[in-house]
């Protein structure tokens, strides 16, 4: 495998590191991977392909990277999936910490403020019009449809958090899916462990917080390091759990702040997991940048790279399928209420709502590309900005959170 590596080294770099650099969305970076890697390049069969995909999709991790260490491993082996991992990751966090440090530098700049105040509705509309598409293809029974609800009702009424109830929800898929004795078992070990991690310092899988903690290096590496390992079903996972730790338990940010880093997330090639380094630079500077992005995808890498060698073998995951079952209804319903918590700091004003309404019905009746609504809500904004710095115009228009 060493020799395999050798010759195709450079091959799974350049290759890895052109799509990083390049392709945007979970989703819409699979099929590139799928166009380049397989079909054009013949990395792999298709139906092993498509075996790749079915495991990345029932495993937790970064979705996308682990696919790409799946293609990189079947050219280059061990090695090749290390690499194929690190190249498609590296752009993503280069310009995800080149636009947090230009935001740091120059967020009160007004044309800059602008921008970001018409972004907000229209990030929040992406993300709404995903949660629809993944509701109407997921929840295709009442039970799934139960299991959204009681997520989403869990969210909004009980002290657990969005991971405690994520892993609650996956038991459920086990009990009803897979087989009602070990979905009892696992059931009572989740309750257990979720009464006794109250009595034990922070976790991100306890009840939320009544006293915020001060950021250090180990605990954003453990909560991003616990982020990256429950990251099911993708890039709205992560958002609802990151939301709600490091806005809504920790403090670490202003929900404010956290919407402009899902706008500066957007504008970032590469997996939506790279948020992690947006948060770490704002609580901890380059460093806490490198630790927390370093800390979300550490998971993905182990997982991937132990499962790989032997993956011929673990094949048929029932149990993981069923998990999968119960996961993504919770996934729906926790993310359903993180998105309303953040809609009025992404659209704190009549204008801005109707940007966030406007832009969601487009994208779910007409799949406009994410990047051209996002172009027309940064002019929205700017425009906006240059309208209200007129003299004597005082509107609807100019009254927002920015004190206008």
């Amino acid at each position: 495998m060493a020799e395999s590596f050798a010759r195709t080294w450079k091959e799974i770099a350049i290759g890895f590191l052109q799509v990083g650099a390049t392709a945007y969305g979970g989703p819409a970076i699979m099929g590139i991977m799928q166009a380049e890697f397989q079909e054009r390049r013949q990395w792999t069969s298709k139906p092993h392909f498509l075996e790749g995909l079915a495991l990345v999709n029932v495993l937790p991790g970064a979705t996308a990277t682990q696919l790409g260490i799946f293609l990189g491993h079947a050219r280059g082996g061990w090695w090749g999936g290390l690499l194929a991992g690190l190249c498609f990751a590296a752009p993503g966090f280069i310009v995800m910490l080149g636009l947090t440090m230009a935001y740091a530098a120059f967020g009160v700049s007004p044309i800059l403020r602008g921008a970001l105040y018409g972004l907000g509705p229209v990030v929040l509309a992406i993300f709404f019009a995903a949660l629809f598409r993944l509701g109407k293809s997921a929840l295709r029974s009442r039970t799934q449809g139960f299991i959204a609800i009681g997520a989403a009702a869990a969210a909004l009424l009980s002290p657990l958090g969005a991971a405690a109830i994520l892993l609650l929800a996956g038991g459920v898929g086990v009990f009803l899916f897979h087989g009602k004795r070990l979905g009892a078992i696992v059931l009572v070990g989740l309750t257990l462990a979720l009464t006794v991690l109250p009595l034990l310092a922070w976790s991100p899988l306890g009840p939320r917080a009544v006293a915020a903690q001060e950021p250090t290096f180990g605990r954003v590496a453990a909560l991003f390091g616990t982020i990256g390992t429950l990251t099911f079903g993708g890039g709205l996972t992560m958002i609802a759990l990151m939301q709600e730790q490091v806005v809504e338990q920790l403090h670490w940010l202003t929900p404010r702040e956290f919407v402009d880093g899902l706008a500066l997330g957007q504008l970032t090639p590469g997996p939506v997991l790279m948020l992690a380094a947006y948060v770490g630079y704002k609580v901890l500077g380059v460093g806490g940048a490198v630790v927390a992005a370093a800390a979300s995808f550490l998971p993905s890498f182990i997982l991937m790279l132990a499962l790989l060698p032997v993956f011929a073998r673990i094949r048929t995951l029932a149990w993981a399928r069923a998990v999968m079952q119960g996961l993504v209804p919770g996934v729906i319903g926790v993310m359903a209420v993180a998105l309303v918590r953040m809609t009025p700091h992404a659209a704190p004003d009549l204008p801005a709502i109707a940007a966030l309404v406007v832009t969601g019905v487009i994208l779910i009746a007409w799949r406009v590309a994410p990047l051209k609504a996002m172009l027309g809500g940064s002019v929205f904004g700017i425009l906006r900005d240059r309208v209200c710095e007129l003299p004597g115009v005082r509107t609807v228009l100019c009254v927002s959170v920015w004190g206008r």
